[in-house]
């Protein structure tokens, strides 16, 4: 990964179409992994951002292109039974109350997203190439006072006014100053790898 980068400051609408996320139509999924000698006891976890917002800008030439996104983290989703079935068979549907309620716990807490004192997770993009048709896109993630820059593979498609945006990603826990959880000294833990997957929807202005 790059070394941790300054924020980019706001871009500029003129000249662009300004597309706004619609958050009832847009949905981020971050996969958890368990780990650990006893791995088999644990759950693989689900979580689930309903509450992106932000905007993405289109220019005629692509490059200038660029988007702006956050979700607040006190809104994630734990373990939504309908997400943990799209995910496939490493998600079994059921899952505990507790669990979900326990994971929900961990992650907010200090030490993991630290939600009281840094109440969203932001990302920019840093790099548009190619076109619209076969993009090239490198987003810098901040989360926490962490800040990376990743390559995000993805899918963009225009139809009249509406604007998608779908793809995956991994990104690891301690690149952003995370704690995987761990216990029993490691024999079981949560692994550092997270899976990104998201499906956005944007509006014309």
């Amino acid at each position: 990964m790059p070394p941790q980068s300054e924020p980019l400051p706001p871009a500029s609408e003129t000249g662009a179409e300004v597309y706004e996320i619609d958050p009832q139509a847009s949905v981020l999924h971050i996969h958890v992994f368990r780990g650990g000698t006893f791995a088999r006891l644990g759950h693989n976890h689900v979580i689930t951002s309903k509450s992106v917002t932000g905007r993405v800008w289109m220019r005629p030439q692509f490059s200038g292109s660029g988007f702006e996104l956050s979700f607040p983290v006190a809104d994630l989703i734990v373990d939504d039974p309908d997400a943990r079935r799209a995910a496939g068979s490493d998600f079994p549907p059921e899952i505990p109350a507790a669990d979900k309620d326990g994971t929900r716990k961990n992650m907010l807490r200090k030490e993991v997203l630290d939600a009281e004192n840094y109440p969203k997770v932001k990302v920019q993009s840093v790099a548009i190439s190619g076109s619209l048709q076969a993009p090239r896109i490198s987003a810098r993630i901040t989360i926490k006072d962490a800040t990376r820059d990743v390559v995000v593979p993805a899918t963009l498609a225009v139809n009249g006014s509406r604007l998608t945006a779908s793809g995956e990603f991994d990104i690891q826990q301690t690149d952003f100053g995370m704690k995987p959880f761990s216990v029993a000294l490691g024999a079981l833990e949560v692994q550092d790898r997270l899976h990104v997957r998201f499906n956005l929807v944007a509006t014309k202005r």
